[in-house]
């Protein structure tokens, strides 16, 4: 007789996201705090690892390297596209985001630069490459339902 499998635990935390000079990137504060599954591909494994043998009212600070959070920046995602690429879209200005639909993948790209009829677009996420500075608060730590499971995310 097999021992039953523990169920992935759903945890509910607070976070302060800082770069590597202190300066503030990101916040649950004054909002609503995240809510994830443990082993969901949609959060960050340096959180997700940081977190799983915590309980409600820890908290903590944790430097996550790119490797757990979104990978290194890697070059091949940078590119120079045709502005006719871009038809339809007036006034278009470095910062600009797009999502586009190639094939299986939706992918977001950032305009960075614009070169006359070229311009040069990064698929990466923003903070690829960057070493990731956490201060964490688990509010609540719960085992996940069996349809929490089947979605792979909580259910609020």
């Amino acid at each position: 007789m097999q021992a039953s499998q523990k169920k992935p635990d759903v945890f509910t935390v607070h976070y302060v996201l800082k770069n590597k000079v202190g300066e503030l990137v990101d916040t649950s504060e004054g909002s609503e705090p995240l809510h994830f599954l443990y082993g969901s591909p949609d959060i960050i494994k340096g959180i997700q690892e940081a977190v799983k043998d915590r309980n409600a009212g820890d908290c903590l600070e944790v430097t996550v390297p790119p490797a757990m959070a979104y990978g290194e920046h890697r070059e091949d995602l940078v590119r120079k596209i045709p502005k006719s690429m871009f038809e339809g879209v007036e006034n278009l200005q470095v910062g600009m985001k797009f999502q586009t639909n190639t094939g299986d993948n939706a992918q977001i790209v950032q305009v960075m630069g614009i070169d006359g009829n070229l311009i040069r677009v990064d698929a990466n996420h923003p903070l690829a490459g960057f070493t990731l500075y956490f201060d964490l608060e688990v509010i609540e730590r719960r085992e996940a339902t069996d349809e929490e499971i089947a979605q792979g995310r909580p259910l609020l």
